[in-house]
């Protein structure tokens, strides 16, 4: 059996998936983060071993995907590199069409060279995508399945809808055996501070703002990082070449009751924990007030969906797919361990953990 390559695998849901998947699986897995500012190498500090390699490159260089597949006896691709934050496809959108198009092709190619020439050899090739390709949904609307017409409102998600579908036309055209799964909005450790709940969670502890666009009820389903790398290992056990499953967490809510969930859940620790208050005597917790007093509406970002929603009986019935976290729990699961991770935050926030490559490599 060969290696996993996981690109973007220093990344919020990348670096979750090889904590999960290394101490799990009997063969090497190959992490290709290019370390922007959403990839933090810190985050697989414990894991650095024979059986986990972490290579710092591009996935747009096909020349240096080739060399890594081949080099690490590469079969399987588990792909998550991607520009993955909205706003920023806003302000600046062709970074997102060059990563996540044109990057997603450098692996294909690299994958096609690699696995189809002569008699080929078995592999697969699984593709992590976003519910946004759908578009939105209305209030009543039944949630998207995987036959849901693509409708990608953003610069990001028209980006992986032209990625999905380049995935679909290497199975058809080529034969590349691939997978894609289609998951609803993660949540949970090592999520870089730009995404709603570490964003709130961070904003809170400092007493700052908590910026909520529009009138804050837009929903959309909630998943634990940890059930989506739990799916995603699934796909690649049980998924049918070719297929696409949606991962979602059963966890509807509009954006408004995740902050007023967050700001409730950390003034009771604040209530249980007196060494909070000394942790963080910025935030309104601290002194007896409610966290609630940070909220300020701000104006709604451009074309923002108003809805999504994630039908997940395919992978339920194919793949044996389950949430394991309630809304309760997944929360009260992040809050903890972003109290515990005071140290891994701050440094994100300061930058400082783009120190980490050279501190880990230079005596290498």
């Amino acid at each position: 059996m060969g290696s996993i390559l996981v690109t973007g695998g220093a990344g919020f849901i990348g670096v979750n998936f090889a904590r999960r998947s290394v101490p799990s699986m009997r063969r090497r897995v190959v992490v290709l983060d290019a370390l922007t500012y959403a990839g933090n190498g810190s985050s697989l500090d414990g894991l650095l071993s024979d059986q986990l390699v972490f290579m710092k490159g591009d996935i747009r260089d096909t020349d240096l995907v080739g060399r890594a597949m081949a080099e690490h006896e590469v079969d399987c691709i588990v792909h998550f590199a991607a520009e993955s934050h909205v706003d920023r496809s806003i302000t600046g959108p062709d970074e997102f069409l060059s990563t996540n198009i044109d990057g997603t092709h450098s692996l294909l190619k690299a994958a096609k060279l690699a696995w189809l020439a002569g008699d080929g050899v078995p592999h697969r090739f699984h593709h992590v995508s976003t519910d946004e390709v759908y578009g939105t949904l209305s209030a009543t609307a039944a949630p998207f399945t995987e036959e849901h017409q693509y409708q990608p409102n953003s610069p990001y998600s028209a980006s992986k809808a032209a990625s999905d579908h380049l995935v679909r036309a290497y199975h058809h055209t080529f034969g590349l055996d691939v997978t894609t799964s289609n998951c609803s909005n993660n949540y949970g450790p090592f999520q870089f501070p730009e995404k709603l709940i570490p964003l709130m969670i961070v904003n809170i502890l400092h007493g700052k703002p908590l910026p909520i666009y529009g009138d804050g009820m837009q929903i959309r389903d909630w998943l634990y990082v940890e059930d989506h790398c739990r799916a995603i290992e699934l796909c690649l056990e049980k998924g049918v070449s070719g297929e696409v499953y949606n991962i979602g967490g059963n966890n509807e809510r509009p954006n408004m009751e995740i902050v007023e969930k967050l700001c409730t859940m950390i003034e009771e620790r604040f209530a249980a924990d007196a060494t909070l208050a000394d942790r963080f005597p910025d935030c309104p917790a601290a002194h007896g007030k409610s966290n609630m007093s940070l909220v300020t509406y701000v104006a709604d970002r451009p074309g923002h969906d108003r809805r999504y929603a994630i039908d997940y009986r395919k992978a339920s019935s194919e793949l044996g797919y389950e949430p394991s976290e309630t809304f309760e729990t997944g929360f009260s699961r992040t809050i903890d361990w972003y109290l515990a991770s005071e140290e891994w935050w701050r440094s994100v926030m300061d930058g400082s953990y783009r120190d980490w490559l050279e501190k880990n490599y230079s005596t290498r």
